[in-house]
């Protein structure tokens, strides 16, 4: 296990009502070593799950209402923060758009709309580098932490050979641009860091339901397994794998 190892004492999951983020929350709630676990969702959409989970852990988790596109919302989640004795050890940001009913991937050029570009903006790109500055105004400049990013393989602009899904695709290009950039801030701000992205695969979610017809089913991976696969990858993350994209089987991916 490398010197940031994922055997914690405080973990966050940014987006935990549900899906990936939900399984994730799961899946960390196993490690015995983990003392408190926060995880966030949005303002009146908690879920049965995240519910259950934290009834059945009272002493380890912890959940909270954030919008990550609100700078009040932000600002009092770092204050949340601000409060641990130690800082966090690891921060998975699970929250993004794809779709609701104001938005859908595009197809062509002219489906493009500037208020559904600026909203997939808002919550892939902009939101996760502004709980990452939450985080890090809340940690010692020596804590070895890990803050990762779910991104995804459509937002590599080396590997787009199809087109389409523009916003998304934008929008998760934006991300990996910002972690990167982040990334490389840290090396000297807060030198024992590793903030990386992770493609987690096409997961069986509401996210990715209305998509999932041209998926093979070898390739469409449950919540859990997913989840098993990224806590995998973080765990074999060190300062090395900073400023870097990964997919779930550990590869990298090109931004």
């Amino acid at each position: 296990m490398s010197d940031i190892g994922l055997a914690s004492e405080v973990k966050v999951i940014v987006g935990g009502a549900s899906g990936i983020g939900l399984a994730l929350a799961r899946e960390q709630l196993r490690d015995e070593t983990l003392n408190r676990l926060i995880v966030t969702h949005r303002p009146g959409r908690s879920s049965s799950g995240l519910e259950n989970l934290a009834l059945q852990h009272p002493a380890r988790v912890r959940t909270l209402e954030l919008d990550i596109t609100d700078p009040a919302g932000l600002e009092q989640f770092a204050r949340y923060l601000a409060d641990l004795e130690r800082g966090v050890d690891t921060c998975i940001h699970a929250a993004g758009l794809l779709h609701d009913e104001n938005v859908f991937p595009e197809k062509s050029l002219e489906q493009c709309e500037t208020t559904s570009l600026v909203r997939l903006f808002e919550v892939n790109s902009i939101g996760p580098l502004m709980v990452a500055g939450a985080l890090l105004a809340a940690q010692p400049r020596q804590q070895p932490f890990k803050f990762i990013a779910l991104s995804a393989m459509v937002g590599s602009i080396g590997d787009n050979r199809l087109g389409g899904w523009y916003g998304y695709r934008a929008s998760k290009a934006a991300l990996n641009q910002f972690i990167k950039t982040l990334a490389n801030e840290c090396r000297t701000r807060f030198p024992r860091a590793a903030i990386m992205a992770i493609h987690p695969g096409t997961t069986d979610t509401s996210l990715s339901g209305p998509f999932q017809h041209n998926v093979p089913p070898e390739r469409l991976y449950t919540p859990a397994k997913t989840a098993k696969r990224i806590l995998s990858v973080i765990e074999s993350a060190d300062r090395k794998s900073s400023g870097r994209f990964f997919n779930w089987d550990g590869s990298e991916i090109p931004w």
